[in-house]
């Protein structure tokens, strides 16, 4: 049983008045305009930055990291940056809670939420890779349940008002949101109640009785999960629409057929043991809970705990691992990831992904027809789970998460960058339109430093 102070109860209400949703906790902002903005650096002038960094170049990143550190906005942040197959520069500053004594650093361990879209992206690459999966294989071939599905006449209308799907979802569209598929945490209206009426929740924020979080029971496996979205109507005609989407998710299930393994298994053996990602999982054991962060939501000037480290949601089994949102890792781990994709699928020597899973999959894989003006891919390609960089800008490829984290790599330059930290909404602080600000003038800081020593 969690028991919940008279204080806290009365600052859980007052986010009810404020629309303190599940919508806008999981939806996020920026996403991911780190990948932007460092796409805009003409790839000749980052060139210059590299290999010119120390611990010490760092300078706005670390100032960003030491200001949010110290202001009680948040407990911690913690910045890992890194070039190549190099160790990670650590930038870190506050403690696992508000309060608290014990430092965050490379191995806290925090809620990464969409950070594992790309995860799943790549474990999807390495099927088909292996040829056990076509990227333009119809989901149906997998799935038979998709076979004849139907979409909606108006986005978010009646689910009753239907015509037939123009086309099958493909393994394509559910790599790029393109699959005309919903969110919970995005729809509005009857399709958005009929997720939740049927359980399809893919995911989590707490074990606390926050209201605004929505009451729906999740189902209890992923063969449920995408049995229950496969009767209910598509919002898009899939390969027309980007739209945020349980597409991830609903890959896990693809993975689990197609491989013969538990989806969580499967990432466990496949990606995290091999890339050397020992603190990554579903459900932190209960001997790792020390290194635990602290979740926080953020109203009308207060902090307020609504994930706390020993009542955590994410100590218990989840209802079934949730491909999009649903891992805890650390920045070490985090990091590790990134600098496998540096090394096209090779880290400490090992492969773990094949060379073309790791190209294709940091590409721009959207159907032709697609545009991302005004949705949270703006402007940009769309991968494996993760937003890429187009035209002079390719080579960046990342995603954020929900509670304030980012990560990406630029495999032009083999840059690699992540940063950490524990709160929600994601808007209630710029951290994801600061982190890449601060990157982009740490690099031009070091290439004009280079240049100069010339």
């Amino acid at each position: 049983m969690i028991h919940v102070k008279k204080g806290c109860q009365m600052a859980y209400r007052e986010f009810e008045d404020a629309a303190f949703s599940r919508r806008a906790l999981l939806r996020g902002g920026a996403w991911l305009g780190a990948g932007a903005a460092l796409a805009t650096v003409p790839a000749g002038r980052m060139a210059f930055a590299h290999g010119a960094s120390s611990p010490t170049a760092w300078k706005n990143v670390a100032a960003m990291v030491n200001e949010y550190g110290s202001s009680g906005k948040v407990a911690n942040m913690v910045a890992a940056m890194g070039w190549g197959q190099q160790d990670p520069e650590i930038i870190s500053k506050g403690t696992l809670a508000i309060g608290q004594a014990a430092p965050a650093g490379i191995d806290s361990l925090y809620r990464i939420y969409s950070m594992t879209k790309p995860i799943t992206g790549m474990a999807t690459m390495m099927l088909i890779d292996e040829g056990k999966l076509g990227l333009d294989q119809p989901l149906a071939e997998i799935l038979p349940a998709f076979a004849n599905m139907k979409v909606q006449k108006i986005a978010d209308g009646s689910i009753e008002d239907v015509v037939p799907a123009d086309r099958p979802i493909t393994i394509r569209h559910l790599l790029t949101h393109t699959s005309g598929l919903g969110y919970g945490i995005i729809q509005k209206g009857p399709i958005k109640d009929a997720y939740e009426k049927l359980g399809l929740i893919p995911g989590q924020v707490s074990r606390l009785p926050i209201p605004g979080l929505g009451r729906g029971v999740p189902v209890s496996s992923l063969a449920a999960f995408a049995d229950g979205i496969a009767t209910l109507p598509l919002v898009y005609q899939p390969g027309t629409t980007w739209s945020y989407s349980v597409s991830l998710d609903l890959l896990g299930r693809v993975i689990e057929v197609v491989s013969g393994m538990p989806f969580d298994e499967f990432l466990a053996t496949n990606i995290f043991k091999p890339a050397g990602m020992d603190s990554t999982w579903f459900q932190v054991p209960d001997s790792e809970i020390g290194r635990l962060t602290a979740n926080y939501g953020v109203m009308g000037g207060a902090v307020i705990p609504i994930d706390p480290a020993n009542a955590s949601v994410y100590t218990l089994k989840p209802a079934f691992p949730f491909g999009g949102a649903g891992l805890v890792s650390s920045p070490r781990d985090y990091d590790r990831f990134l600098r496998m994709l540096l090394g096209y699928g090779k880290i400490d020597g090992k492969r773990v992904l094949g060379e073309l899973a790791v190209r294709v999959g940091t590409s721009n894989l959207l159907p032709d027809a697609v545009d991302t003006s005004g949705t949270f891919a703006d402007k940009a390609g769309f991968g494996a789970g993760g937003r890429v960089g187009l035209g002079d800008q390719a080579g960046t490829y990342g995603w954020g998460g929900a509670a304030g984290t980012v990560a990406l790599v630029n495999m032009k330059m083999g840059l690699r960058a992540s940063l950490f930290t524990q709160y929600m909404p994601s808007e209630a602080y710029p951290v994801h339109g600061a982190f890449p600000v601060a990157v982009l003038a740490d690099l031009g800081s070091m290439a004009a430093a280079r240049q100069s020593a010339k």
